[in-house]
């Protein structure tokens, strides 16, 4: 069997690619992979969408894992169509009616989403360009594709739950570091919202169970999520603020506070104008940067799991002991308060 992995060298496409190498059923396959970036021989570089295939990736292909993205929520709808759509349609280029084709999605593509989450008909309904383009790339999947296709939608994806373990600490590790730095002195939301997460290697095991297994004769989602049974954001703040202060107290170090939660509608009529005219530059971005995890982990429902995670605070814990000992310097460090300083005054 030959396997095509896009983004191989990113999150989820490190954790699918040692999962398909670690395969024993049968053998296992012939994976090659393609990143924008190789850091080595055994990667095919290939800015998708921006220059020729590469020889090197000729099919024809058994199986397309197509994990290659571009996850920034700030992308405009022209950014995003030409980070992720234009993308898609070059790896289609590869595949056959005979390729299935495993596309990494995301699970905000669907749920509910807030009126207040919302950011104007540029990205008709989706909170921005990330979750428009991935929409849009879910349904020329469907209408361009000639052979199976499998979507894997996962939610915020944290490390491994065994070690805690990832390629690479971003999306929801931008929260962990506000909350170790101080720079979260707040957390915007509702106490009782869900705050969907999986850990990665759980995210690559439906991505390979789906690349080994038979091919859909229909298309087929898989959504991972944790359900009924998903962190709130109180508990996710609990269990953060908590597994942070057992590492510092083993290091003699102060506890953090846990930052209190702020109702999104209190903190936008509010607290927002007073933080837009007297925090410093610097707290003013950490504050923007910061709302755009607000309707992430305060969902008024959870996601509808295919592959349900269960038990995601102790998938939690590990992820924040991981960054800990990965940033020491950072998780044991003196927080600095928020200073008020008049601004454009």
């Amino acid at each position: 069997m030959r396997i095509l992995v896009t983004g191989a060298t990113g999150v989820v496409g490190t954790e699918v690619v040692a999962a398909l190498r670690g395969a024993a059923d049968g053998g296992a396959p012939s994976v090659t992979r393609t990143a924008r970036r190789a850091p080595d021989a055994s990667v095919v570089s290939w800015p998708i969408g921006e220059r020729p295939v590469p020889a090197a990736l000729d099919g024809p292909w058994d199986v397309i894992v197509h994990t290659a993205a571009s996850t920034r929520w700030t992308l405009s709808r022209e950014e995003a169509f030409t980070a992720n759509v234009e993308p898609l349609r070059a790896v289609l280029g590869l595949a056959d009616s005979g390729t299935h084709l495993v596309h990494v999605s995301t699970a905000y593509v669907g749920g509910v989403r807030n009126p207040e989450d919302l950011r104007g008909e540029e990205f008709e309904g989706y909170r921005n360009g990330y979750e428009w383009s991935k929409a849009r790339c879910e349904e020329v999947a469907r209408a361009e594709h000639r052979g199976p296709l499998t979507v894997v939608r996962p939610p915020l994806i944290v490390g491994r739950r065994g070690d805690g373990g990832i390629a690479r600490f971003s999306g929801p590790y931008t929260l962990l570091h506000a909350l170790a730095s101080g720079l979260a002195a707040v957390v915007v939301g509702d106490p009782e919202g869900y705050a969907e997460i999986s850990p990665v290697d759980e995210v690559a095991a439906a991505v390979v169970d789906a690349a080994l297994g038979a091919p859909p004769e229909h298309p087929r989602t898989e959504v991972v999520a944790g359900g009924a049974g998903s962190l709130r954001l109180g508990e996710l703040l609990d269990v953060t603020c908590g597994t942070l202060n057992e590492y510092r107290a083993a290091h003699g170090v102060d506890p953090l506070e846990r930052p209190p939660i702020v109702a999104t509608d209190s903190w936008n009529r509010f607290f927002l104008p007073l933080a837009e005219r007297y925090l410093s530059p610097f707290q003013h971005e950490a504050v923007k940067l910061l709302a755009m995890f607000q309707s992430y982990t305060s969902m008024s429902r959870p996601f509808e799991p295919t592959r349900t995670v269960e038990d995601p605070a102790t998938a939690m814990a590990g992820a924040v002991r991981h960054w800990a000992d990965r940033k020491p310097r950072l998780a044991l460090a003196r927080p600095e308060p928020w200073t008020m300083v008049a601004r454009g005054t």
